[in-house]
């Protein structure tokens, strides 16, 4: 079958979910892809699924919320999150061209209310992976802080304001203390997630390889187990695909 064309892709795209996407990386937060199983099933947890999300934790939930469709209607494709997360124009085209064939040959033809299924919820055409700290790094350009060369601090010492540029000073010290902490968090966040990813991919290789000769190996059973189990309230149940009631 020939492949579809990115402009054409794009314009298949807006059109069924309602959005105005500019580019087919956009598509590596994971939103859109959900919302094409959901104008073919029509019982996708929308609720779950974030259409503006900005940072690629978020992404990583939304092809979760994903997988456990894939998982539910026995759809036999593996889904490259982590390539797809990183929004890479080519790797998500190729996964849309699977996408929009999937669809031509699943889709009932039925009409589908887009912008109702996901309740009005923002779509506007996201970004690049955004830096959770960008709010911060905002506060302190505009103090003037954190950057060598950058605005002068409003610290200048002036006849009776001694008090009030103390505090400001104080003010700007806590936000670039809270700025560098927060950036060294995001980097150990990052660092471990992609430890766990990396032995994540391991395992199930190894398990698939042991399956496809008739065995198993409880102890990696065990790593699986672990590597999935999470604390009350951020789990996906296995009924995902046809709870709607819950939210984040």
């Amino acid at each position: 079958m020939m492949a579809v064309s990115r402009s054409d892709l794009l314009a298949w795209l807006n059109e069924l979910l309602q959005l105005n996407y500019t580019k087919i990386e956009q598509c590596g937060t994971g939103g859109a892809y959900c919302q094409i199983l959901d104008s073919i099933y029509g019982d996708l947890p929308m609720a779950r699924v974030k259409m503006n999300a900005k940072h690629e934790y978020e992404f990583v939930a939304n092809f979760k919320v994903m997988q456990n469709v894939f998982k539910a209607k026995k759809i036999d494709k593996p889904i490259p999150i982590e390539k797809l997360v990183k929004c890479k124009m080519q790797d998500n085209l190729e996964f849309l061209q699977w996408m929009k064939r999937f669809w031509d040959s699943n889709y009932g033809g039925q009409g589908y209310d887009a912008v109702g299924r996901r309740r009005g919820a923002p779509a506007e055409p996201p970004a690049t992976i955004a830096p959770l700290s960008t709010g911060a790094r905002s506060a302190s350009a505009a103090l003037g802080v954190g950057r060598s060369g950058g605005k002068t601090p409003i610290s200048g010492h002036r006849a009776g304001s001694t008090q009030p540029n103390e505090a400001m000073q104080a003010l700007q010290t806590q936000l670039r203390e809270m700025s560098t902490h927060m950036e060294g968090l995001e980097k150990e966040r990052d660092f471990y997630f992609a430890k766990l990813r990396d032995i994540e991919i391991l395992v199930q290789q190894q398990t698939e390889t042991l399956e496809s000769q008739g065995k198993e190996d409880d102890n990696l059973k065990e790593i699986q187990k672990i590597l999935y189990s999470t604390e009350d309230g951020f789990e996906v149940p296995e009924n995902a695909a046809v709870d709607e009631e819950e939210t984040f």
